[in-house]
């Protein structure tokens, strides 16, 4: 387990250990939950919701098994834009919203402008998401693809 570690924080241990537990396992009923960090039920439920209304839990998803949906290839693409003046990258983050297969998407300072995690059932579907539509998201000027042979540590499943 993964240690929450906040430096100035309004956060105490309790806040902490909520955190912490709900992090790996989100569906905990509260009087488990409550159990385990050393508070009542009605106390704990309080810094439950205050946590979510403060922004420290953003919400609850089922982690789905991508093997179970036939969507086993990754693959990480490198995109350069030809333009990164602030209205280039808002268009091309509004846009690479819309993409279903992208999974994660993320601004780097380097040699490239954005990393891409794209999730598909094959190469084939893969190649078509790229050519059709990565390649044709607003100012794309190349891209650089990096197949994934094994995840090794995933935290989301």
């Amino acid at each position: 387990m993964t240690e929450i570690i906040v430096i100035n924080s309004p956060l105490d241990r309790f806040d902490r250990q909520i955190l912490e537990i709900l992090g790996h396992e989100g569906r905990l009923p509260i009087t488990d939950l409550a159990k385990r960090v050393g508070l009542s039920k009605s106390p704990c439920q309080v810094r439950v919701k205050r946590l979510q209304s403060d922004g420290y839990i953003k919400g609850f998803r089922a982690i789905i098994d991508p093997a179970m949906m036939r969507l086993e290839q990754v693959a990480f693409v490198e995109v350069k834009l030809s333009d990164t003046s602030e209205r280039a990258l808002s268009e091309f983050n509004d846009a690479v919203q819309e993409l279903a297969q992208v999974e994660q998407c993320h601004m780097i300072a380097g040699a490239f402008d954005y990393l891409l995690k794209i999730r598909t059932t094959d190469m084939k579907a893969y190649r078509t998401v790229l050519g059709e539509k990565v390649s044709s998201l607003p100012h794309v000027a190349s891209t650089s693809t990096h197949v994934s042979m094994q995840a090794v540590k995933d935290i989301a499943g």
